[in-house]
C-alpha cells in the first residue's frame, strides 16, 4: 500500500505563468506535459470523499487509481493510493460495469509535470481553474513552497473531483467537467 503525500494550491493563468518562469530559474527539470480524461467510478464500497476508484486515460497510456483518504483539513494531504498501469482501458471500464461499478463523474485535465529536488510538481489545468500540486515527503514539500515563492498562495481543500462535481455539468446519471475545445 502506497502512500500519497502532496499540497495543492488554486492559482490564476498569471501565476501559473510565474510559476514556469521561477521553476526554470531554479532549475526544476520539465518532464512533459499531457491531456488526461479521468473517470471516476461509484459502485460497492466507494464513498466519493472518502474512498475513489478512477481511471485515467493519458493518450495511449491508462492508470487504474484506487484512493482512500481520511478527512481532513490540513494543508499537506495524506492518503492511501494504489495505481497500476492498464493495458486496456476499454476492457478494464466494461470488466468494472460487469461488477457493478458505473462511472459517476468524467472530468478532463491538462497537466505539466516537473521535478525539482526531492519533489514532484504538477500545474494543472481543469475546465474550472488552474492549481498546483507538490508531492514529496513534508519536509521537501515545504522546501519546494518556499523556492517557488508559493508560501502564501491560496491551498486548495477539495479534490479534483469534489470540484468537478461542484462545476461540472450533468449528463444523465454522470457528471462532466469537460474542455470546450
Amino acid at each position: 500500500m502506497a502512500t500519497e503525500i502532496e499540497k495543492k494550491y488554486r492559482v490564476t493563468a498569471t501565476q501559473i505563468e510565474v510559476l514556469r518562469a521561477r521553476l526554470q530559474a531554479v532549475g526544476a527539470k520539465a518532464e512533459g506535459a499531457e491531456f488526461e480524461v479521468n473517470t471516476v467510478y461509484a459502485g460497492p464500497g466507494l464513498e466519493p470523499r472518502l474512498r475513489l476508484l478512477r481511471l485515467r486515460r493519458a493518450g495511449a497510456r491508462a492508470v487504474l487509481t484506487f484512493k482512500e483518504r481520511p478527512l481532513t483539513e490540513a494543508p499537506i494531504k495524506q492518503q492511501r493510493e494504489d495505481e497500476t498501469e492498464v493495458a486496456d482501458a476499454d476492457a478494464l471500464a466494461a470488466i468494472l460495469e460487469g461488477l457493478g461499478y458505473r462511472p459517476a463523474l468524467v472530468y478532463e485535465k491538462r497537466r505539466e509535470t516537473w521535478q525539482l529536488d526531492e519533489a514532484e510538481i504538477v500545474l494543472d489545468e481543469l475546465p474550472f481553474g488552474w492549481f498546483v500540486e507538490i508531492e514529496g515527503a513534508e519536509a521537501a514539500i515545504h522546501a519546494v513552497e518556499h523556492k517557488l515563492e508559493l508560501d502564501t498562495a491560496e491551498v486548495e481543500h477539495a479534490t479534483y473531483p469534489a470540484l468537478a462535481e461542484q462545476h461540472g455539468a450533468r449528463r444523465g446519471s454522470v457528471v462532466e467537467a469537460r474542455f470546450d475545445d
